[in-house]
């Protein structure tokens, strides 16, 4: 039986596929598992300074089993009481987990992001995508409301309007129009994403890695404070990244004009 998501690092990067393809990467309960699962394990390894995320196959995540909707299987089934639970501690379970993400998250859309795939690639902090990437925030074409947070996630990428009309009418965007709106950072061929995702990843990991995370942590969580809020927490982060050896040696290597050798101290 294949992993539902593998797990490769190099280089202090770690790239984790769906690998699921027969259903398009739609949202399983073995992914949920195995992608917390790797999540909590990035958090602990000070080693890893990049997370990717792609997709097996042609697409990135084809989101929630429209088959299951119609049966009234897993989340789609039982009664309302026990369904609320049963988002809360499944895939609800990405949201959280992704939103503790330490590391910056970069999502290679390499196909369709659709439904909760969409809001997995929003969960990511940067997307690049290849010229056949798609997305939307589907749910309103099954009857349905963003029950993974895409409410949250999308106005916060590309705007309340748009995420609006994205939202109300389920229309697909293609990978120059969601460049145009802000969805994704850019665009590349298609036999370069992963090539292209790696490259970013990698100059995003050379940075020190207690800096790197307090960063992420400070950008993420000064959306949701008023500014003297986010100030105090930027002067406290500051006051710890300034005693560790990697931010002395950044200075040292800047003024040296010399490559610098952090080792997470």
């Amino acid at each position: 039986m294949s992993e539902a998501v593998l797990y490769e690092e190099s280089d202090g990067v770690v790239t984790l596929t769906l690998n699921e393809p027969e259903t398009r990467n739609a949202i399983s309960p073995a992914i949920v598992d195995a992608l917390v699962g790797h999540i909590e394990r990035i958090n602990t390894d000070m080693s890893v300074r990049c997370v990717i995320v792609t997709g097996a196959g042609d697409g990135f995540s084809s989101g929630g089993n429209v088959k299951q909707m119609r049966d009234r299987e897993g989340m789609f089934g039982n009664e309302p009481v026990q369904i609320r639970r049963g988002y809360w501690y499944g895939i609800q379970r990405i949201p959280m987990a992704m939103y503790s993400l330490e590391v910056p998250a970069i999502a290679a859309v390499n196909g369709a992001a659709v439904g909760a795939g969409c809001d997995l690639s929003l969960m990511c902090d940067i997307r690049l995508a290849n010229t056949k990437a798609v997305f939307a925030e589907s749910f309103m074409r099954v009857g349905l409301v963003s029950g993974d947070g895409g409410a949250w996630f999308l106005p916060r990428v590309v705007g309340y309007s748009r995420a609006a009309e994205m939202t109300f009418t389920g229309d697909f965007v293609k990978a120059d129009e969601a460049e145009r709106i802000g969805l994704v950072s850019r665009i590349v061929p298609d036999d370069q994403l992963m090539d292209e995702a790696r490259k970013l990843a990698r100059r995003i990991a050379s940075n020190p890695p207690h800096s790197l995370r307090l960063n992420k942590r400070l950008l993420r969580d000064s959306q949701g404070v008023p500014l003297p809020t986010a100030l105090e927490m930027a002067s406290c982060m500051q006051a710890l990244v300034q005693s560790t050896e990697d931010q002395h040696e950044a200075v040292s290597a800047f003024l040296d004009k010399r490559a610098p050798e952090f080792k997470g101290r």
